[in-house]
């Protein structure tokens, strides 16, 4: 018998669907939680009616469905149980959280089954279905690039990849897999100074081809640092601790683990199994815990090997005398890190720089091995000044956001558009490849193409940077007195102020560049703080648990009259609601604006004006009525926005009207957002708009007509967008499109015939099956290049 046949499952969907409107409102604990899965069932709803209406599901695994109706009836249970759960009970809170994901994760599985599946359309034939659900696979869309929240665990715990070029750690890999696969052996801990490469062994040892077959890849890789995310390290636990999880021998690694944390190794100790391994990093032993294994500095080939790679010198012949070039290796004592920032510095330098930087290394006095590592960095970082002080600058502001944290590319580009006066995006993205190029911070890019349009749109790209090469970023911005500090970089924690806030006399500080960590609560102290050339404001929030917290923007925000640029991000698990918006009112220079995590229903709730505000970014948001129920018109709100970013804001599911009254938008993106399924008809009236991205916004069904007077449109991005069916007949009207992204849009079968008229169209990116709809055209469209992609999703990003 079918299982949809009847009502089986549509009756217990009703169920589900009851209990969670009911319980929603009465349990502020789950509140966002259970606010989630009612958006989830939401989308499902319409799709069940369906089912009910048509009785036409194509055929599905037995098991599958089973498992689909068990998870129904098993959710109105646990959301009921939610309603009695007592906030001091953190145990059953954390498991309760983690089974609430669990749920939401399988509820949108069986969305995206409906969706592809030929649900509202009854007229497609099986092999159309099963062919649009292959492509489906093969994107991972759904299950591997949705929501950060959706995401397995595993995602987030993904081994980091290689770097491009290893020495001299192929003896300590071999030792590493003799310890720790023994019998025996169940913990490793792994020791060294930093910078010398701990990391690096245990993302090899991961990558190992034995390790990964004796694994079944069933491998965790954790980075801890010295203030961990408990939220994250409790899901982690609570996901190895799931049957899924130990089906398998389990490895689970735990980077950069710092002095205090013993009880989180005691907690994973206990949980492992026999055949379970636990490898520990870090630059401190913990006695009592596991084996030890100190990784010994490179050897003096290797160091020169490395030298010689890092400094361009393997395939010409090197002016530099080796007597000159062996010293500056020595000097460096054999700390991959120092060889390779030291290597990256002097590359095409003249003989004189080389023999400055040793005579400067020689004054030294005999220093403690860690104190000689940040010298010999700091020379490279010194160099700087003598050539290019702008990416010194760049470098020391890197310090400005938490330690171990993915740095987003969009959130630089905002500050240094502002403090270095960079016009153009690509700009501060060259300042970040030309640190990378020094080492002196790593680009990880989230998905690549083998063939990408330049658009200027960089949401995918993120910053890693090394905690010594942090530590040393911060000393940097403390050597000048306070009140003299380019840029102040605080951490702070309740009323714990640092020590000058407390001892200084109404001075005021001339930093451009505030860096404030915390967990969002600020002592009265702040309020007397002067801070008259403050043009960057950057709050870094920590949240302790997964009920949403509130937090306020601190009163001392309304007097920084020079403030251009915030970024608020706050690195807990759900969103935090953000009041006092209001304050900003005031800022008449305020043009940025950045928002991470961050539930924002009161952005507008107060009349407010953000008169000289440009552009506004919300990433991993909600953004609940935020732009429709306002207490004052949106372009009243924002009279001068250029560019609205909207990237991974999961409860966005219409765009609202009011945002096509902002009549000078030019950059529109509504990227990762997969409940979105429509835009407004009048989208046409943003006759300013020059570039529209919906880039992987999966229940997008089509795009309104009124994009035909879209006149300045220079730029059109549908990629991933695989439930558009159709182009609007006269989308040829938009005279001025040069270049469209639509990769990936499987339901594509053909395109209008007003894409004759598309003249001007420079560049087409797509896949194999949508180039070929452009092929009756290309004879008109002769100056128009069709460009194949193929993509890499990565997810290393996560960490």
């Amino acid at each position: 018998m079918d299982l949809f046949a009847g009502g089986a499952v549509g009756a217990l969907f009703t169920v589900l669907y009851e209990v969670v409107k009911d319980v929603k409102d009465k349990t502020m604990m789950f509140k966002s939680l259970l606010g989630d899965l009612k958006s989830t069932l939401d989308s499902l709803k319409p799709l069940m009616e369906d089912i009910e209406k048509y009785n036409n599901l194509m055929d599905r695994p037995k098991e599958e469905l089973e498992n689909f109706k068990e998870k129904l009836k098993n959710g109105a249970v646990l959301v009921r149980k939610c309603s009695t759960v007592s906030r001091w009970n953190a145990p059953k809170k954390y498991k309760y959280a983690n089974k609430l994901l669990d749920l939401d994760q399988c509820l949108n599985r069986l969305l995206t089954i409906l969706n592809v599946g030929g649900v509202r359309d009854g007229k497609e034939t099986l092999y159309r279905v099963m062919n649009i659900e292959e492509k489906i696979d093969k994107l991972q869309i759904k299950e591997e690039v949705v929501l950060p929240k959706q995401l397995d665990i595993k995602a987030w715990c993904a081994v980091p990849e290689l770097p491009p070029v290893i020495v001299g750690l192929e003896e300590p890999l071999r030792d590493l897999k003799k310890k720790l696969l023994k019998d025996d052996v169940s913990m490793l801990v792994l020791t060294a100074h930093g910078g010398s490469g701990k990391t690096t062994l245990a993302t090899k040892f991961c990558h190992d081809k034995e390790v990964k077959d004796k694994f079944n890849n069933n491998i965790f890789f954790v980075i801890v640092s010295k203030k961990p995310n408990l939220d994250f390290v409790e899901e982690v636990y609570q996901r190895m601790n799931s049957e899924d999880a130990r089906q398998n021998p389990l490895l689970l690694v735990l980077d950069d683990v710092w002095l205090g944390s013993e009880s989180l190794l005691q907690k994973f100790d206990e949980l492992k199994r026999p055949n379970d391994k636990i490898l520990v990093t870090s630059r401190s032993e913990f006695p009592g815990f596991g084996t030890p294994y100190f990784l010994q500095s490179l050897n003096d080939k290797d160091s020169m090997t490395l030298f010689h790679h890092s400094a361009s010198l393997e395939n010409r012949s090197s002016s530099v005398p080796e007597d000159l070039l062996r010293k500056i290796v020595e000097r460096c004592n054999g700390f991959p890190l120092a060889i390779t920032v030291t290597g990256n510095s002097l590359r095409g330098r003249a003989i004189e720089f080389w023999r400055k930087r040793l005579g400067d290394w020689s004054k030294s006095s005999i220093l403690d091995i860690e104190t000689v590592l940040l010298l010999r960095l700091q020379s490279s970082i010194d160099a700087l000044d003598e050539e290019d002080a702008i990416i010194k600058e760049c470098f020391m502001d890197l310090g400005s956001f938490p330690e171990d944290q993915r740095i987003p590319a969009a959130a630089v580009i905002d500050m240094w558009a502002e403090l270095y006066e960079l016009d153009e995006d690509f700009l501060s993205i060259t300042n970040l490849l030309e640190l990378t190029t020094r080492s002196l911070a790593n680009i990880v890019i989230t998905r690549k193409e083998n063939m990408e349009m330049v658009d200027d749109y960089y949401v995918e790209h993120f910053i890693t940077q090394h905690d010594i090469l942090r530590e040393l970023a911060v000393y940097n911005a403390k050597l000048d007195p306070i009140e003299q500090r380019k840029r102040l970089i605080v951490d702070i924690s309740g009323d714990k102020e640092p020590k000058w806030l407390t001892e200084q006399k109404s001075q005021p500080i001339k930093a451009r560049l505030l860096s404030i960590s915390s967990d969002g609560v600020f002592s009265t102290k702040w309020q007397s703080i002067q801070l008259p050339e403050v043009e960057v404001l950057v709050l870094n929030i920590q949240t302790k648990n997964y009920e949403t917290k509130n937090y306020a923007l601190p009163q001392f925000v309304e007097k920084i009259d020079k403030l251009k640029v915030l970024i608020v991000t706050n690195y807990g698990s759900l969103p935090a609601e953000l009041s006092n918006f209001e304050l900003l009112g005031s800022l008449s220079n305020l043009k940025r604006i950045r928002l991470e995590r961050i539930s924002i229903p009161s952005i507008t709730k107060n009349p407010i004006q953000f008169q000289s505000l440009k552009k506004i970014s919300l990433f991993m948001c909600n953004i609940g009525q935020a732009l429709s129920n306002c207490s004052v018109k949106i372009l009243d709100a924002f009279p001068n926005l250029e560019e609205m970013n909207i990237d991974y804001c999961h409860d966005l599911v219409e765009l609202p009207n009011e945002v096509c009254d902002l009549i000078h938008l030019k950059k529109l993106s509504i990227t990762n957002c997969h409940n979105l399924h429509a835009l407004p008809e009048r989208i046409g009236k943003l006759a300013n708009l020059q570039a529209l991205r919906l880039r992987s916004c999966t229940d997008l069904v089509k795009l309104p007509g009124s994009i035909k007077n879209l006149k300045k449109l220079d730029f059109l991005d549908i990629s991933d967008c695989f439930s558009i069916r159709e182009l609007p007949e006269d989308i040829g009207e938009i005279s001025n499109l040069r270049n469209i992204n639509m990769r990936q849009c499987s339901r594509l079968q053909e395109l209008p015939l007003s894409v004759f008229y598309l003249e001007q169209l420079k560049e087409v990116i797509c896949d194999e099956e949508t180039g070929s709809l452009w092929e009756p055209f290309l004879n008109r469209l002769r100056s128009t290049r069709i460009m194949v992609a193929k993509e890499n999703i990565n997810l290393n990003w996560l960490h």
